[in-house]
């Protein structure tokens, strides 16, 4: 059965001066209609480069991202991007941010309910659409950068560790919308992150990547709690522990793994 979208075989490999370095080699996934996936492994292990492939931002050398049965290496409307960093335009507002994605997006042109504030309403920052990025806290920021990214109505929404450089508190608090925008909506979602238990409380399933050089697929684990979810329900789940443990596991034998291919 076709799927919306597909990994198949994607390579990535540079040219260094000491010789051309494989960040990735032959992944292979295939994320279902309204899934939410996250991507997990060590930092360093190419998962920024995954996701930058399928976002169209850089080509695969080899292999490459399918999406409807048809292979796809440019950017497009149908997938939109939030990054670690906001990447907000600082000389305008929150509202001027989201409005400059949504003029440039062929689905919100012509359609008179989709207005900014609707989508800073989303993520709760309404109130700040006055604001200049310069005057919003970094969890604000990165607010607007996911209502600037659901403005454009995408299928596919990537999400590149957008929360690692957020204090706890402010994390869990912008997980718990992003759960919420997600549910509500049902995209389908590819998330970055080197967080288990932001994985295991947000995923449907888990892609976890070995460690690089030439990085690939793992394993791929399906995260068995019952959705709407709540964070302490998750917690409290008899099966949360043995998740945990179970991908730790995996990320400290590919660690170990990893330090003997270089030592070698």
């Amino acid at each position: 059965m076709r799927v919306p979208l597909e990994l198949t075989g994607l390579t990535k490999r540079f040219e260094t001066q000491a010789g051309p370095f494989v960040a990735v080699d032959n992944v292979n996934a295939r994320i279902g209609q309204g899934e939410f996936v996250c991507i997990l492994g060590h930092s360093g292990c190419g998962k920024s480069t995954v996701l930058s492939i399928v976002a169209g931002l850089q080509p695969a050398t080899l292999g490459g991202v399918v999406i409807d049965g048809k292979q796809v290496d440019t950017p497009g409307s149908d997938r939109a991007v939030v990054f670690q960093t906001p990447c907000l335009l600082p000389w305008l507002t929150a509202r001027q941010n989201v409005l400059l994605a949504m003029k440039q997006a062929p689905s919100r042109r012509s359609d008179p309910k989709a207005t900014p504030e609707h989508y800073l309403e989303l993520v709760g920052v309404a109130d700040c659409a006055a604001q200049l990025p310069g005057a919003l806290s970094l969890g604000t920021q990165q607010c607007v950068s996911l209502a600037r990214a659901l403005s454009v109505e995408p299928r596919f929404l990537l999400l590149d560790e957008p929360f690692s450089t957020l204090d706890s508190l402010t994390r869990f608090d912008l997980q718990d919308t992003l759960l919420q925008v997600w549910e509500r909506d049902r995209k389908t979602v590819l998330m970055v992150t080197h967080d288990v238990d932001e994985a295991l409380y947000l995923a449907d399933r888990l892609i976890l990547m070995t460690d690089g050089p030439a990085a690939t697929v793992g394993e791929i684990f399906t995260v068995p709690f019952p959705r709407p979810r709540e964070r302490t329900a998750v917690l409290e789940h008899p099966d949360y522990y043995a998740c945990h443990q179970r991908v730790l596991d995996f990320l400290k034998h590919h660690a170990h793994q990893s330090k003997v291919y270089v030592s070698a």
